[in-house]
């Protein structure tokens, strides 16, 4: 059995043993959460259950999640920042706190039983206290009773060792991470988890839920106080098998060396860094693409992000000396790996597929109109005798057809002019800083937002997804949504372009709705007898042994106009949610329609 199969097969079980249900890894793309666009970590989709919520499967959670953080995608590249990971995790909701939660990730590493680490090679570090928070003493003293010496307990601020939340709002607390000391690398000075060298590598992290974070910005205690822990699956399989790189290890080392075998020997070996780089992101895109809602590359949102992880590596292929299409053949290596993990993939493998060579031809004409627009600009240079290319006129090209600069440089350089890319980067720097703006202002709802706006906006959902399948039938089915405070997204299944009559009469029947009043009940039961009751989901194949039914119903009949497998939280009365109203309907993807509507 390859090592990381066995890492998560070893890990279910030892959590099994301590009375944790297994529940199954969510998808890359969070329900009903506007401040990101993907599943960072195994606790986006337990968000609702880490703030009160009574979860069907009890108290104690364990799975392996796929998780997408491009927050690291600049140091993406070295030994061990990936942009797709595996996240191994294990939950209290209210139950166990500190001193179970460090004893047992000290079990799992050190035991021969489970992974067998040796103690004395690993490194703890914890919240070293701040203005909101005191230092973190407990988490430490549970170290030391394990016999973890204090010369290997470092204190770190709020950056290091705090977790969440990610956006505004919402549950947060100081963390307590584990390396493990590889001794693989040597140089003058002191060495530790803090150094860069990628000698010390971090192999698990758990997180101390104490405290919610108020939009005042206030950290405030937690009734119910959680454990959240994540250990990356390919760190540590690199670490069990001794390796020099995630990139070698069983997860990897197929895509891996394909790119090695497609492109230029001499050319793979100056460049292994790039190697790297298209590795890990035709990876994550492969895994964003097979997901069960559907993304393709676009220009906005996680359309955005595989876009651009596509053609970052387009761009890193030439200069390993790769030429024409090959995108889709390391792709077929990822689908090989993981399909049978994720039998999500296998079933989308051709649409990876077809998804990544469009992008790819559409890639290629853009660097070939790029290629021109740069010419002109030369040729207008030459005759002015000028020497340097134009600041302006080399953002244009990477904003306006993500032309990179690199490329850019390349051809100004081969024609004897120069590039000030110090006066490029500050005007990306000026675009990022404005683009980060209004991304705050888009989800500045929070953390899995809570407040009563955006859970009127997530029961109006439910009307909305009833209504679109009495108007236009049973074959309409979500695709993903995302709520704030200020709108709803619903994407769902749709042939063709929704007309005006029929969307003002799902908009009118939405309201009748509202108007009538309807109860609203919340039930947990398996997700067999939530089909035989009628309820629908987005995520069939993805349930745990039992889940949390939303049903919307006539108090005086018993008849139901809403029946949903979801984690909440909704209102209890229809009337609460107030006047629906469809703002806009478009299409995004081949049969996916998007509807944007908002509550007053």
């Amino acid at each position: 059995m390859p090592t990381s199969d066995n890492v998560r097969e070893k890990f279910l079980k030892f959590f099994k043993e301590k009375k944790h249900a297994i529940i199954p890894s969510a998808s890359l793309i969070p329900e009903n959460d506007p401040t990101v666009l993907f599943t960072t970590a195994g606790m986006h989709p337990l968000v609702p259950f880490l703030l009160g919520e009574q979860h069907p499967s009890g108290k104690r959670l364990a799975n392996f999640q796929k998780c997408v953080r491009t927050v690291d995608i600049d140091e993406v590249g070295d030994r061990w920042h990936l942009t797709f990971f595996e996240m191994l995790g294990n939950w209290s909701l209210g139950d166990y706190f500190k001193k179970e939660a460090i004893e047992w990730s000290h079990e799992f590493l050190t035991k021969k039983k489970w992974l067998g680490f040796d103690s004395e090679r690993i490194h703890v570090s914890c919240f070293e206290g701040d203005k909101d928070a005191p230092k973190d003493a407990e988490a430490a003293k549970v170290w030391q009773s394990l016999g973890i010496p204090s010369e290997r307990i470092h204190f770190y601020s709020k950056k290091e060792n705090w977790w969440g939340p990610a956006g505004q709002t919402g549950p947060c607390g100081p963390d307590t991470e584990m390396f493990y000391d590889t001794k693989k690398i040597s140089h003058k000075g002191e060495c530790g988890p803090w150094c860069s060298c990628g000698r010390f590598v971090e192999v698990w992290n758990d997180v101390f839920m104490q405290y919610n974070k108020t939009a005042e910005g206030k950290f405030i205690p937690l009734k119910q106080k959680n454990v959240d822990t994540g250990m990356g699956l390919e760190r540590v399989a690199a670490v069990i098998d001794g390796l020099d790189s995630v990139f070698e290890t069983d997860l990897m080392v197929g895509a891996f060396n394909k790119v090695k075998e497609l492109g230029n020997q001499k050319l793979v070996e100056k460049n292994m860094n790039s190697v790297r780089i298209i590795t890990d992101h035709l990876r994550a895109a492969a895994f964003i693409l097979g997901d069960e809602v559907g993304i393709v590359p676009s220009n906005v949102d996680q359309g955005y992000v595989v876009r651009r992880l596509i053609r970052r590596s387009i761009r890193h292929a030439r200069l390993v000396g790769i030429e024409g299409h090959f995108t889709s053949e390391v792709a077929g290596e990822v689908v090989k790996r993981f399909q049978g993990i994720y039998p999500e993939l296998r079933k989308s493998r051709e649409r990876i597929f077809s998804e990544l060579d469009r992008e790819e031809a559409k890639f290629l004409n853009t660097i070939h109109k790029g290629l021109s627009l740069a010419q002109k600009e030369i040729s207008a240079l030459e005759k002015e005798a000028k020497t340097v290319f134009p600041t302006k006129a080399a953002f244009d090209l990477y904003q306006s057809f993500g032309f990179p600069i690199e490329m850019t440089e390349e051809i100004v350089r081969e024609k004897g002019f120069k590039l000030n890319k110090e006066d490029f980067f500050k005007k990306l720097a000026e675009h990022q800083e404005l683009s980060r703006k209004a991304t705050e202002k888009k989800f500045k709802g929070g953390l899995a937002d809570t407040q009563s706006k955006t859970i009127r906006m997530h029961t109006a959902t439910h009307l909305l997804h009833a209504a679109l399948r009495k108007v236009l039938g049973e074959h309409v089915a979500q695709k993903g949504s995302n709520i704030t405070t200020e709108r709803l997204r619903f994407d769902f299944s749709h042939p063709e372009k929704v007309p005006e009559e029929k969307l003002r009469e799902v908009e009118a029947l939405v309201n009748e709705k509202v108007r009538e009043g309807l109860s609203v009940k919340m039930e947990v039961m398996s997700p067999q007898q939530a089909k035989k009751d009628g309820a629908i989901g987005l995520f069939a194949s993805k349930y745990g042994e039992k889940v949390k039914v939303y049903t919307v119903f006539d108090q005086k009949t018993g008849k139901f106009f809403s029946k949903e497998i979801c984690g909440g939280p909704h209102v209890n009365n229809t009337k609460e949610v107030g006047k629906f109203r469809i703002v806009k309907e478009e299409g995004i993807s081949a049969g996916v329609r998007r509807i944007k509507a908002v509550v007053e």
